[in-house]
């Protein structure tokens, strides 16, 4: 009998770290597989450009709430002016087929569209707002990534797998915990003066930001990024000064201007500017569809940022929607979607799908290289 035992636990000994060790190393694949440097690089990048928005998002309050300025066009055409100056500056110097010149001889008309989209998507949610309800604009906004996703899956041909669309339920799952959390805290104060052309108004703009955004993204990764923002810059000018002064001329012919006002209107420029600046860098290195989900913690940033400034109440719903955002997030990129081949086509597909798909497949390849290595 005193044998017996020292065996059997000898045998018992091995079966338990074996358990332990097969535990260990899934939890090592996994974290491998969530949080490599490309997947929290994107994050990193995402939540740089969510607090861009938040600036935008502040400011506006600011001039709406304090100073009594609602000009959303006027705020946006100084941003247009500002991409003008530097970018569609650059591509009058240059020389070739990348020359301002002949880039609007071949395609004028399509940046006009692509001008006319992204100005309109501007435009359409803030005013929104006037007719609609907060919760209403927080949740038809969300209508521009299903929208987002079959553009890409049609015009770029990206192929998601089903755990791109379990990220995107479990990202929209947290942006409907937001919500919740704003009217638990009494942000939903505002019943909307005509609902229904409200909510239209949100979805029309949602689809038309993901135009834009899916025709950013072929831009940035086919051609250049100064070319979409230089042609966006011009034709954004033309269209919302226009637009500026058909129908904002008397609300900023009321502007009691001082040095206040003017710093508002300079801090919101900026940040639009680093805005449209920073997410041609991002897009080119993920995707629209991720970068769009990144960005769904800018209202969450705007909220934690009013508890300070606007006195909001706080709730900690807004951590778990926080939280619950940036699991979909990861759960986005951390399986690579791959672009469908064209059957008989002279174009040539994109075929740069981001960090999220790039640095997991390069990560995927290097295994396969080390595994026939060692064979």
């Amino acid at each position: 009998m005193e044998d017996e035992s020292p065996a059997s636990e000898g045998v018992a000994e091995p079966q338990a770290l074996g358990t332990v060790g097969s535990i260990g190393s899934l939890m090592s694949r996994i974290r491998g597989k969530l949080f490599t440097w490309d997947i929290l690089k994107t994050i990193a990048l995402g939540q740089m450009l969510s607090l861009c928005i938040c600036g935008t998002a502040i400011t506006s309050q600011y001039l709406a709430e304090k100073y009594r300025v609602n000009t959303p066009m006027l705020q946006s055409f100084i941003n247009y002016c500002l991409l003008f100056l530097v970018y569609t500056v650059i591509l009058a110097f240059r020389s070739g087929s990348e020359n301002l010149l002949e880039i609007l001889r071949r395609k004028w008309w399509k940046y006009t569209l692509l001008g006319l989209a992204d100005v309109e998507a501007n435009y359409l949610i803030v005013r929104a707002y006037q007719y609609t309800t907060l919760t209403s604009v927080q949740l038809l906004d969300c209508f521009g990534i299903p929208v987002l996703m079959a553009l890409s899956w049609f015009i770029l041909r990206a192929r998601y797998k089903v755990i791109h669309f379990i990220a995107v339920f479990v990202c929209l799952l947290g942006v409907g915990t937001m919500v919740g959390a704003d009217i638990l805290a009494g942000r939903e104060d505002n019943s909307g003066s005509d609902v229904l052309i409200g909510d239209i108004l949100v979805l029309l703009g949602a689809s038309l930001y993901a135009v834009s955004n899916v025709c950013e993204e072929y831009i940035v990764k086919k051609l250049s990024r100064q070319e979409f923002l230089g042609m966006v810059g011009l034709f954004g000018t033309i269209i919302s000064g226009i637009q500026l002064l058909i129908v904002e001329y008397k609300d900023i012919a009321r502007i009691h201007w001082d040095w206040k006002i003017a710093l508002l209107f300079v801090a919101f420029a900026l940040c639009m500017f680093c805005l449209y600046s920073f997410m041609p860098l991002v897009i080119k290195v993920t995707s629209a569809t991720s970068v769009n989900l990144g960005i769904l913690t800018a209202d969450l940033y705007s909220l934690f940022f009013g508890l300070f400034l606007f006195e909001y109440k706080f709730s900690g719903l807004y951590i778990l929607s926080f939280t619950v955002i940036m699991v979909g997030f990861i759960l986005y990129c951390s399986t690579p979607t791959r672009t469908a081949e064209p059957a008989e086509s002279s174009v040539p597909p994109v075929t740069s799908i981001g960090i999220d798909n790039l640095g997991l497949k390069l990560e995927e390849s290097g295994l396969s290289e080390s595994h026939s290595a060692v064979l």
